[in-house]
């Protein structure tokens, strides 16, 4: 079991219309604040990522929130968390995050959110990392993607090691203890070429 001590967190800048993403936002960064686990975030002051900055900062907690200049305006940079870095591309925010963080978690969110899972499971395929990744899969958002995963293995796209790399959590106090004990199977499942 790793420990965890910085989080990084992938979440919509809107709130979505679902109050329970909302709630699930805020009681993560409820959580990170009551174990001491830094945030990791895109440095919003909006949307979801508003919501779990303001909850850790409220409990006492650190956040580092790292956007890029041209977003600043857009997505509201946050003034109001530990540290907010700017940089000056997407690709310097997603490393910077990636670098920072012992664990990677995505909320609800959109294409932005998809994107920074997407890569960084990707990241974790190709060995550049071997730090566990979930999705927290409140009232089944991300049920789809997970299904996908299952049909891209099926259908010979995905090796079953690269689907295990992403790891399902329906319970926010469970968020810490199953990222901590999920670790990436040796590079030689990963990457192994399949015979068929």
């Amino acid at each position: 079991m790793s420990v965890i001590r910085s989080l990084c967190v992938y979440c919509g800048s809107s709130m979505g219309h679902d109050p329970a993403h909302r709630e699930a936002a805020a009681a993560v960064g409820q959580l990170l604040a009551a174990n001491g686990v830094r945030l990791v975030y895109g440095g919003g002051a909006v949307g979801l990522m508003g919501v779990v900055a303001d909850a850790v900062m409220e409990g006492g907690g650190e956040v580092f929130g790292v956007i890029p200049e041209g977003l600043f305006t857009n997505e509201v940079g946050h003034t109001g968390i530990t540290e907010l870095v700017e940089v000056g591309s997407m690709h310097e925010r997603k490393q910077l995050m990636a670098e920072q963080a012992d664990a990677f978690l995505a909320l609800p969110g959109g294409l932005g959110t998809l994107e920074e899972l997407a890569e960084i499971t990707t990241w974790a395929q190709l060995g550049i990392h071997a730090k566990p990744v979930g999705v927290l899969d409140i009232d089944g958002f991300w049920t789809p993607l997970l299904a996908f995963l299952d049909q891209a293995v099926s259908a010979g796209f995905l090796r079953p090691a690269n689907r295990d790399l992403v790891v399902r959590i329906s319970d926010v106090d469970d968020v810490l203890a199953v990222l901590g004990g999920h670790h990436a199977p040796d590079n030689e499942a990963l990457l192994g070429v399949d015979e068929t």
